[in-house]
């Protein structure tokens, strides 16, 4: 099943819109560049019953069709939680780099964490940076996410890109010919919540790049489904 994400490419020379075809979805796990904040986020998922990965990385798949650049998404239960991530895309032979949510479910996540990988959408910026404008200097991008709690708006996660692995090792460990396929989207990984993991009713999150002092945001509401059997 393949998505058609209507986005703004921002590049230096200007801004264009774009229709991007998506049909298959990756979700790297555990790609933390320090094992000891990898491992961090490993022992945070243990307290919540959820096995250690088979492998660190780990890539799992999940259907394109996840992605949305929608402000709402809906979950089954008060179970589920966002993670912010940097998002990497290919199409018509080129690499775009944006931010985006891996929304999960925790619950279905402490027995079974590639059903949990599909069970919520995955919001997405809707805007993208070429690749090539910041890799360069990759190391210095931000990632934020807040997550708006009984009421208030907290700090929930905040780290730079030097504490994933790097793009191309990214890359070599997850595909056969080390580069991303084209219309392949790819989720990078994500940073230890700060007070731990838990269900929010809006999450909010951005990559800043302050090299170019710019940033991409994007947030959504968290609609909760009832569970009655």
């Amino acid at each position: 099943m393949s998505v058609e994400l209507d986005v703004t490419i921002a590049r230096r020379k200007g801004d264009e819109r774009r229709n991007l075809h998506v049909n298959r979805l990756v979700i790297a796990g555990w790609t933390g560049r320090d094992p000891v904040a990898r491992d961090k986020h490993i022992a945070e998922l243990e307290e919540l019953g959820i096995a250690r990965p088979a492998s660190t990385p780990i890539y799992y798949r999940a259907s394109a069709r996840r992605l949305t650049t929608a402000d709402r998404i809906e979950c089954t239960g008060e179970n589920s939680s966002g993670e912010v991530e940097f998002v990497l895309i290919a199409a018509g032979g080129e690499t775009f780099v944006g931010v985006g949510s891996d929304h999960t479910d925790r619950k279905v996540e402490t027995y079974n964490i590639t059903v949990s990988k599909q069970m919520c959408d995955k919001p997405i910026a809707p805007m993208l940076w070429p690749l090539d404008e910041v890799i360069a200097h990759w190391d210095r991008i931000v990632l934020r996410s807040y997550a708006t709690i009984g009421g208030a708006r907290v700090l929930y996660q905040e780290g730079a890109l030097a504490g994933m692995l790097p793009v191309p090792d990214l890359l070599a460990r997850g595909f056969e010919d080390k580069k991303l396929p084209d219309s392949c989207a790819i989720f990078g990984g994500t940073f230890a919540a700060k007070g731990g993991i838990r269900p929010a009713s809006r999450f909010d999150f951005e990559i800043e790049d302050p090299v170019r002092s710019r940033r991409i945001a994007h947030g959504y509401e968290i609609a909760t489904l009832p569970v009655v059997g």
